[in-house]
């Protein structure tokens, strides 16, 4: 295979794989399941690249904020009380996307050990769902953990890819 070849190839993969991570993506009736399985893999791989990219962006604000806080020296009241509202807010989104991306590595992890499990075909996604339902139910809280909702999250795009669209 020449060279241009293999980059055709791994072009071509690249922007199936972003086809198929895309959140709007409607499968026709009749996809086989691998491909719905390779949409939900390519979603999950999506969502942590774009959390990863959170969480780098978060660091870098922390960073700056901290870098600025410390050569500003001495602050009014007010300034230094902005200055520490910015700061626990910047580590929270920090936080939560830490809390999502390890959300998205679990859900991966589950999958992998479902298709390792189980045969390829309309079950394994079933199979994966209600794992992922059951872990869902078991963190359950009052309130949307960022977890939790990643984890809800994956769940409703198995629902989106994995069954079949029968109203249409």
């Amino acid at each position: 295979m020449s060279m241009h070849e293999e980059f055709s190839d791994e072009t071509a993969e690249t922007g199936s794989d972003e086809l198929l991570s895309d959140d709007h993506l409607r499968l026709p009736e009749n996809a086989s399941p691998l491909v719905r399985l390779h949409a939900i893999r390519s979603w999950l791989k999506r969502r942590q690249r774009e959390t990863v990219i959170e969480i780098g962006e978060a660091a870098l604000q922390l960073q700056h904020v901290q870098l600025s806080y410390e050569q500003e020296g001495r602050l009014r009241r007010r300034e230094l009380q902005q200055q520490s509202d910015r700061l626990t807010h910047i580590q929270q989104t920090f936080t939560e996307a830490q809390e999502r991306l390890q959300a998205y590595e679990e859900a991966e992890a589950i999958l992998e050990d479902c298709v390792n499990h189980t045969t390829v075909g309309d079950r394994l996604l079933v199979e994966y769902y209600l794992q992922l339902e059951d872990l869902v139910m078991t963190y359950q809280t009052e309130y949307k953990t960022p977890r939790i909702q990643a984890l809800a999250d994956v769940q409703q795009r198995v629902e989106h890819v994995g069954i079949a669209n029968e109203d249409e």
